[in-house]
């Protein structure tokens, strides 16, 4: 894998994230308890062998950057990086990313360095575990200028994806971004029957997903960017290249996940916890890569934990039940506060857990809360008694102070603070 660059999108604006994107950009957002979305690319690419990735930013990126620096550093024989490749104006021009494709072109002069025979495109807010050799290997082996990997999918998920449609040899033949309506996405569909021969159960899905990854040959990349103003991969840059080029599918059953609302990003957190997660944390062959954090093991005492994960540096005091949760780093739960399908990120530093100054509640969960269905962001202090419960017939969207809820699930910004007996 010496000859291959891999450029992972930092995204945009991540506005179906908020609020946890407001203060991050949406690959900086924690995941289970401990990591951050952008962690997974990046350990899916060094457990691949790739070790030149450039990841290129926009949008919130100052706890990213931080992220990345502290994290990511190889040694001085490996000649592997991860590098920051943030957007800027210059005299070639003055805007911003337009999108996609128009991110790459900005900086294709690092991908024309030598030795850089393939360019690997991969997003920075999905979860999901791929060996990046088998897809080189295929895409060698086929011959091909492009190759995009995707995933089965039902026609009830196809109108969030580009869909593909291929030949017996895998070649892609249609590519229809985002259909809207029965009879454009009859224009792409897969017979089951196809998919089953691949070895695939195709359980009602008839649709190739595009999953936001891409293998080109530097050479095919370069010219397409180069002699185009195409600013998105999926609606300009594969329907042209479809035409032109030889463009190869390889297909993908595993688990994957979009995390780019707070359903999903809620949903993908607690499955995590789940006693039989769909992605593993614990893969000895295929580890997840993080800042490395010098924090002492968590202290349970007398608390009562059930399928849930629980972060370093934490504190669950007596009484407390935890339930169905992921609970992140330097987390502090009061005595008998129930915690119950919840994503709580934790703390930036220890401050004053758990202890008053003043008549503002102690930084983390106070004694008697409860929290269900929620997501409490970082270094927020619920005070005693308070209760986070979505009433029966609560819009799906909208707030009560400074708590909203998006997609039915309660979320409390970073840094809130809740006073004593607080009710949602």
């Amino acid at each position: 894998m010496h000859n291959i660059a891999c450029i992972v999108l930092g995204g945009g604006k991540g506005t179906r994230l908020l609020p946890l994107t407001a203060e991050r950009s949406k690959p900086a957002v924690p995941l289970a308890g401990k990591y951050r979305i952008i962690d997974i690319p990046i350990s899916n690419c060094i457990n691949s062998g790739i070790r030149r990735i450039y990841l290129l930013t926009q949008f919130n990126s100052v706890s990213l950057h931080r992220h990345i620096r502290q994290t990511y550093t190889f040694d001085q024989f490996s000649n592997g990086f991860v590098e920051i490749l943030a957007a800027q104006q210059t005299n070639e021009g003055e805007a911003w990313y337009q999108g996609t494709a128009d991110a790459v072109r900005k900086q294709l002069r690092y991908l024309q360095q030598p030795g850089i025979d393939y360019v690997l495109i991969l997003s920075g807010d999905q979860l999901y575990r791929m060996d990046f050799r088998d897809m080189l290997k295929y895409h060698q082996q086929s011959k091909a200028d492009v190759t995009i990997a995707a995933l089965p999918v039902d026609a009830a998920k196809a109108a969030s994806f580009g869909i593909m449609r291929v030949n017996d040899d895998f070649r892609v033949e249609g590519f229809l971004e985002k259909p809207k309506t029965k009879a454009e996405l009859d224009l792409v569909r897969t017979s089951p029957d196809w998919i089953d021969a691949r070895g695939i159960p195709s359980e009602g899905r008839d649709c190739l997903a595009n999953m936001g990854i891409y293998l080109f040959n530097r050479k095919t990349l370069v010219e397409m960017l180069e002699k185009t103003t195409y600013a998105d991969f999926g609606k300009e840059v594969f329907p042209a290249a479809i035409r032109a080029r030889k463009v190869q599918l390889h297909l993908f059953d595993g688990y994957w996940e979009d995390i780019g609302t707070i359903r999903s990003f809620f949903e993908a957190n607690l499955a995590l916890a789940a006693p039989n997660p769909p992605f593993r944390l614990d893969l000895h062959d295929s580890p997840i890569y993080t800042h490395a954090r010098f924090l002492p093991p968590t202290r349970i005492d007398g608390a009562s934990i059930i399928g849930s994960l629980v972060a370093d540096g934490c504190r669950i005091e007596q009484g407390a039940v935890v339930k169905n949760s992921m609970i992140g780093l330097r987390c502090y739960i009061g005595p008998d506060a129930t915690i119950q399908e919840s994503v709580l990120m934790g703390a930036d530093e220890y401050g004053s857990q758990g202890e008053r100054t003043g008549d503002e509640p102690a930084l983390g969960i106070g004694q008697g809360a409860v929290i269900e269905r929620a997501i409490v962001d970082k270094n927020c202090r619920i005070g005693d008694r308070v209760t986070l419960r979505l009433p029966k017939g609560f819009p799906e969207n909208g707030e009560r102070g400074p708590v909203l809820v998006r997609d039915g699930i309660i979320v409390v910004p970073k840094g809130t603070s809740l006073p004593d007996g607080w009710t949602f």
